[in-house]
């Protein structure tokens, strides 16, 4: 069995996608269908602006959607199949396009608010993101919960490998601990403290942006962040999706229980390999690989 998994936030970069597109001219489509909800030009932000613009947050969400898709669509037009989705965080929304959840006209729609939203946290609230490195989650929830003010594991990425996100004298107060612990830790480069309570504004204008969209059932089994396993109820998604931006991402737990349910192929599709790497991290006996440009599109076959 084989799950596509649709890539985060962060692995953006200038260009991606061109090779894709320049072989497949005729999915274009997705780029105009995006540009056309977001009010500018979306191909033209990640062809030909620069990675400062790229980054924000704004643009970088539906970029990597956007370029997500393009990577989904041209591994169907080679014949790969799929038997069930998931995603990283912003990656869960392509999934939902991918699954049926959602069309592609309302993907982009719900992605533009929940952008706005975030990127409007970002300028309201003084927050940080690490990620920590050598050490297991249950010895960074410890770190976290000894520190002064508000800091908390955010993402459980792999066994070894876990991001905490708050206030950003907390962070810096954690980061500093696991230090003396041995651990690394890298600040990652986003505008704000996502999956905490730091972005409940933001939840909160999301949510009543998107609370009349229409959500179908998914085509194939779709697993949650909030979760951490496959999603059985769908009669309330937007509030699930208010949820998803202040709960950790439970990635780990998705992985394991999709290996259960018999799951032994692994195909990351978007910009970069980091989930394809968190894959062979956390799972033994299974494949993993990506499809971002033409090259890995035809390895994948």
């Amino acid at each position: 069995m084989t799950a596509f998994l649709f890539t985060g936030q962060g692995s953006q970069r200038l260009g991606m996608g061109k090779e894709i597109l320049e072989a497949y001219p005729d999915l274009g489509y997705i780029y105009d269908t995006a540009s056309d909800i977001l009010g500018y030009d979306l191909k033209k932000v990640i062809f030909e602006s620069t990675d400062e613009e790229l980054a924000q947050t704004k643009n970088s969400q539906p970029a990597i959607m956007a370029t997500s898709l393009l990577c989904f669509e041209a591994a169907k037009k080679k014949g790969i199949t799929f038997d069930a989705v998931a995603g990283h965080s912003l990656g869960e929304y392509a999934a939902m396009v991918a699954s049926g959840m959602l069309s592609l006209e309302d993907g982009f729609r719900v992605i533009k608010a929940r952008a706005a939203a975030m990127d409007k946290a970002g300028q309201e609230t003084e927050g940080a993101m690490y990620a920590i490195m050598k050490i297991s989650p249950e010895d960074v929830e410890k770190v976290c919960e000894s520190i002064e003010g508000y800091v908390v594991p955010v993402n459980y990425n792999s066994p070894m490998q876990t991001v905490i996100a708050g206030e950003k004298a907390a962070c810096e107060k954690a980061a500093e601990v696991f230090g003396e612990k041995r651990a690394r830790a890298v600040q990652l480069k986003v505008s704000a403290a996502f999956h905490s309570k730091l972005m409940e504004g933001a939840a909160e204008e999301f949510y009543n942006a998107v609370k009349d969209v229409r959500f179908n059932k998914p085509t194939v089994p779709f697993y949650s962040n909030v979760t951490g396993g496959e999603l059985e109820d769908f009669s309330d998604i937007p509030s699930l999706l208010r949820k998803h931006m202040v709960s950790p991402v439970r990635f780990t737990d998705e992985l394991r229980a999709m290996k259960e349910k018999g799951t032994d192929k692994f195909i990351e599709l978007g910009p970069g390999k980091v989930l394809t790497g968190l894959v062979k991290k956390t799972l033994d006996g299974v494949t993993a690989l990506n499809i971002e440009n033409t090259d890995t599109l035809e390895a994948a076959v």
